[in-house]
């Protein structure tokens, strides 16, 4: 089964180098086709879980370690960002929040996914990662594409479990708690702040994600609300705090709200 994908003129021949529908074509095939697969593809839970963000203004750390709070409030936000090649006439990425990471896909409401994504999380003590394989040392234009190799590395290290025995700091914007080290990653990469030149120009880069999120917020709770303040309370750590914190409480009173529009 080929979806997107059009045929030579006067043959039945697909042609896959065609872009004439979109950049972004696929192919389904029985999955006994392949000589190693496990059949009937099913296992037990997972020990570690792993979203992928992509951020396109190069703030955040490649890997987080995320508390249940955390992990719940992401899946929700489903922040990243649309690149070239994944949808027609995007030409550079730009910031987009897909809820649950998957918005077209999800049939019933929102809290009830994160719901339970916190409850399998808890009762199979899963832990939770946030991997960013966007920008790094700068936004689009500005920074770099993150390698492959060091997304590799680090999502090796969380799936065997190696990562955990870590030391961890607390990322200074976003409250995330990051490793100081990951085996053949550069410890610079881990931070942000070292990725850019000079502290000014960080500031400077955050602001842009946090009014996108702002935004967002916005768009979820209606009229009648500061998300400016909000989204500086419960998702930017305060600058005076001495060591910042992910307010998971606030974050969780929200989820909860009758008002939640997600709910």
């Amino acid at each position: 089964m080929l979806e997107n994908v059009v045929l030579k003129p006067g043959t039945n021949d697909p042609d896959y180098e065609s872009e004439a529908l979109t950049e972004n074509t696929r192919a389904a095939y029985p999955v006994d086709f392949i000589d190693n697969a496990v059949i009937p593809g099913i296992g037990g839970h997972p020990k570690t879980v792993i979203f992928l963000t992509a951020d396109a203004f190069g703030v955040l750390p490649p890997i987080s370690k995320l508390t249940t709070e955390q992990a719940m409030y992401h899946f929700l936000s489903g922040y990243t960002a649309k690149v070239a090649g994944t949808e027609a006439g995007v030409k550079e990425p730009t910031a987009t929040f897909s809820t649950c990471f998957g918005a077209p896909f999800m049939i019933l409401r929102p809290k009830v996914y994160a719901e339970l994504l916190g409850k399998r999380l808890e009762e199979h003590t899963a832990q939770c990662w946030l991997v960013n394989t966007g920008w790094s040392g700068g936004g689009y234009g500005v920074g770099k594409r993150m390698s492959l190799k060091y997304t590799r590395a680090m999502v090796t290290a969380a799936v065997n479990g190696s990562l955990l025995k870590a030391e961890f700091a607390t990322d200074s914007a976003f409250g995330l708690t990051i490793p100081k080290a990951v085996p053949g990653v550069p410890s610079e990469l881990l931070k942000p702040a070292q990725c850019l030149a000079g502290q000014s120009r960080l500031r400077q880069s955050r602001r842009a994600p946090r009014r996108t999120v702002c935004q967002k917020l916005r768009e979820v709770r209606g009229p009648g609300q500061d998300p400016e303040r909000r989204t500086e309370e419960a998702v930017v750590s305060r600058q005076s705090s001495e060591k910042p914190e992910f307010l998971d409480s606030p974050q969780k009173q929200w989820l909860a709200r009758d008002d939640n529009p997600l709910n």
